[in-house]
């Protein structure tokens, strides 16, 4: 049984690489029988953001992987953090260092200058024998973790397999600054290990601090976690994700028209795979993921890929569903008595909700005008009486309801006047739509009804489709 965590800094939204992440962590909770728990990074109040943290839960709710705790907030911890910093320093395992900025900075110019990587120097480290400076009554000092000085700092990554780290390699880094603050790497292995996290599934980018987290849990006698380091999501020319590329807000791909099940099943595949599979439910994600499996080099965004992915979930979701989603973007067809049929006719074009409502209001919005090139293009001095004559056709027939009752009137009525179906059909388009690229002439007059698509046709052919004369 697999608990785990996603643990965000409210310094920014969640961007879909955080999203994947937490879908990882998940889905192997949820496979396992296990927990997945939501923690909220704010110790850094200076860059805290309260939209920010309301548009993660906002996130994860749109996503449906809510918390299965209470969301712990590490500000909210700080009397916990303390205590493990005294028991540190009771144990001296830690000690206070009063080494000031300036000694500092010229410290790590020394190391830089004689090619060294800069690194604490142990100055104010208690060691038997070892005499102490004065204390300064000046520095506020900060407190430092005694890290081990010798001998392998060693784990094994679920995705990158066997990792050894210098001991040497970790100085005694800051465990809480100057004003009493604890640091991150502190709080987050104490906080994995009092929220029992047995597996940390997590960018690769935290590999780095790992080393120094075993530091901190083998001092406090914590067991140490699973690990799991995923590696980045780039563009598709290889470099870090930019807004360009995709990595925006999660919500924001709410507000471009994407459906979550798509967004989940496109990140899903950001990594991991199961042969040649595309299309993942959520039951195929929690019955196939494992995240031992995960890609060892970095995967590449693929906007196409995801279009294609919220293309079929848009087909494949229930017209009711579509039409409450179609709310967010303004786009009331609840109440319709075509409902079923336009969405039927309209998902079938559609990549987003966006491109969806912009079909469907193609149909259902009277023109306000009429495209230009296909005027140009398609309506001739003979279309009106054309089309006059096919407003005849249609007023002797206006109890007909369905695309197949219409064709059946209409084809007759162009073998009869000798007609090709562009020379009929695109005026008629343009008329009832406003533009040519809208679907079956059949599907529009049967989704408006034979009453309201008489009176566009009469409203086209009175102004002329707006057609501007050569003069």
């Amino acid at each position: 049984m697999a608990i785990t965590r996603f643990a965000p800094s409210p310094t920014g939204y969640l961007h879909i690489g955080g999203l994947r992440t937490a879908l990882y962590s998940y889905l192997w909770a949820k496979k396992t029988g296990g927990e997945f728990k939501l923690r909220i990074e704010d110790t850094d109040t200076a860059r805290n953001n309260e939209a920010a943290v309301q548009a993660i839960l906002d996130a994860f709710e749109w996503v449906g992987m809510p918390s299965d705790c209470v969301i712990e907030y590490q500000s909210r911890r700080t009397e916990i953090y303390q205590k493990y910093l005294q028991q540190l320093l009771d144990e001296e395992k830690a000690y206070r260092c009063y080494m000031s900025k300036e000694e500092l900075e010229t410290l790590r110019k020394k190391q830089e200058d004689a090619k060294q990587t800069p690194r604490y120097d142990g100055t104010w480290r208690p060691e038997s024998g070892k005499e102490l400076p004065p204390i300064p009554q000046d520095i506020e000092p900060v407190i430092r973790i005694k890290a081990p000085k010798e001998g392998i700092i060693e784990f094994e990554d679920g995705v990158k397999g066997s990792m050894k780290f210098d001991a040497n390699q970790v100085d005694d880094f800051v465990i809480a600054r100057s004003n009493g603050m604890p640091t991150y790497n502190f709080v987050v292995a104490i906080d994995d290990a009092l929220m029992q996290i047995s597996d940390v599934i997590r960018g690769d980018d935290h590999l780095s601090n790992t080393p120094k987290q075993i530091v901190i849990y083998n001092a406090l006698g914590f067991e140490i976690p699973k690990f799991y380091h995923i590696p980045m999501i780039n563009n598709p020319q290889g470099k870090k994700l930019s807004k360009r590329d995709g990595a925006m807000d999660v919500m924001e791909y709410k507000r471009l028209g994407y459906l979550p099940e798509a967004l989940l099943n496109f990140l899903v595949r950001l990594g991991w795979s199961n042969g040649d599979q595309e299309i993942f439910s959520m039951e195929e994600m929690l019955e196939l993921f494992d995240p031992n499996d995960i890609n060892k080099s970095a995967s590449a965004y693929n906007q196409e890929k995801l279009d294609w992915l919220n293309a079929h979930y848009i087909k494949n979701v229930s017209n009711d569903r579509l039409a409450e989603d179609l709310k967010f973007h303004g786009c009331e067809i609840h109440g319709h008595d075509k409902k079923q049929m336009v969405l039927d006719l309209c998902k079938e074009r559609a990549n987003t909700l966006i491109e969806l409502k912009s079909a469907i209001e193609n149909i259902l919005k009277l023109p306000t005008g009429y495209e230009s090139k296909g005027v140009k293009k398609f309506i001739k001095d003979e279309t009106t009486d054309m089309l006059q004559s096919y407003i005849q056709l249609l007023e002797e027939n206006k109890e007909l309801h369905t695309p197949v009752d219409i064709e059946a009137i209409t084809k007759p009525f162009i073998e009869q006047n000798g007609l090709k179906f562009p020379q009929l059909f695109q005026p008629i388009r343009i008329a009832l739509t406003g533009g040519t690229q809208a679907p079956s002439v059949y599907d529009i007059i049967a989704v408006l009804g034979v009453e309201e698509s008489i009176n566009r046709l009469q409203s086209a052919i009175k102004v002329n489709f707006n057609k501007q004369e050569d003069s």
